[in-house]
C-alpha cells in the first residue's frame, strides 16, 4: 500500500515535467510554428503582409510663408496636438503602400483653434535591422482646414520616418516624425499661405 502511494506521489510530482517535455517536443516538430521571427531577417515581411498603425503626439508650427516672405503664424503656445490612423500593405520587405487619416489642432493668440483634417495615400520603403524597423513614407492627399467660420479645402503633402522596436510578431512600438506642408492657395495671391508644421508622435503598429 505504501509503495503504491509512493509511486502515485512520484507520478504526480513528475507529471508536469513530462507533459512540458512532450509539449515542447511537439512544438519543435510542428512545421507551422517555424518562422523567421527568431532570426529577425529583412524577409520577415512578404507580399500580402499588412499593418495598422495608431499615432498620438504633438505638432509644432515652424515656417509660414506668403509670396516668399516669412510671416508670423500667431500660434501660441507654439504647440498643438496630432493623431492619425494608418494602414499599410507590403509588397515585400522593402516596399509598402497605404493610406492615412490625420487630425491636427493648433491654438492661436486669440485663444481660438485651427483644426486640420487630412486624408492621403502613403507610399514608402522600410529597412529592418534586427528588431528595429525604419520605415520612410511620403504622404500626398487632400485636407480640410477650419478656423472660426472659415473653411478651406485643398492639397497637402508630408514626409517623414519612424523608428520601431518589434516587441513580438504582432506588435511594434516606436516614434514618428513628419514634416507637413499645408498650403492655402486662393484667387488673391496676397492671401496665399504656405504652412509648414512638424509632427512628433508615439506610434504602435499591429502586424497581421
Amino acid at each position: 500500500m505504501h509503495k503504491t502511494r509512493a509511486k502515485l506521489v512520484l507520478l504526480l510530482f513528475f507529471l508536469p515535467f513530462i507533459l512540458f517535455a512532450q509539449q515542447d517536443d511537439s512544438e519543435s516538430n510542428d512545421p507551422s510554428r517555424e518562422t523567421d521571427w527568431e532570426d529577425f531577417k529583412t524577409d520577415l515581411y512578404s507580399f500580402g503582409d499588412q499593418t495598422f498603425t495608431i499615432s498620438l503626439g504633438v505638432c509644432f508650427p515652424v515656417l509660414f510663408y506668403n509670396n516668399g516672405e516669412k510671416i508670423n503664424h500667431n500660434f501660441t503656445p507654439p504647440v498643438g496636438g496630432s493623431g492619425s490612423l494608418s494602414y499599410y500593405f507590403y509588397f515585400n520587405s522593402w516596399f509598402h503602400l497605404g493610406g492615412e487619416i490625420n487630425g491636427l489642432f493648433l491654438p492661436t493668440i486669440a485663444k481660438d483653434t485651427l483644426y486640420i483634417i487630412a486624408l492621403g495615400i502613403k507610399p514608402g520603403v522600410q529597412f529592418v535591422i534586427w528588431r528595429f524597423e525604419f520605415p520612410l513614407n511620403l504622404t500626398v492627399g487632400m485636407t480640410w482646414h477650419r478656423y472660426l467660420d472659415k473653411v478651406y479645402y485643398g492639397f497637402y503633402m508630408k514626409g517623414g520616418g519612424s523608428v520601431y522596436y518589434r516587441f513580438n510578431p504582432e506588435w511594434s512600438f516606436g516614434i514618428t516624425s513628419n514634416w507637413c506642408w499645408f498650403p492655402e492657395w486662393t484667387e488673391d495671391s496676397n492671401k496665399n499661405i504656405n504652412g509648414n508644421i512638424v509632427e512628433l508622435t508615439l506610434s504602435a503598429r499591429y502586424h497581421f
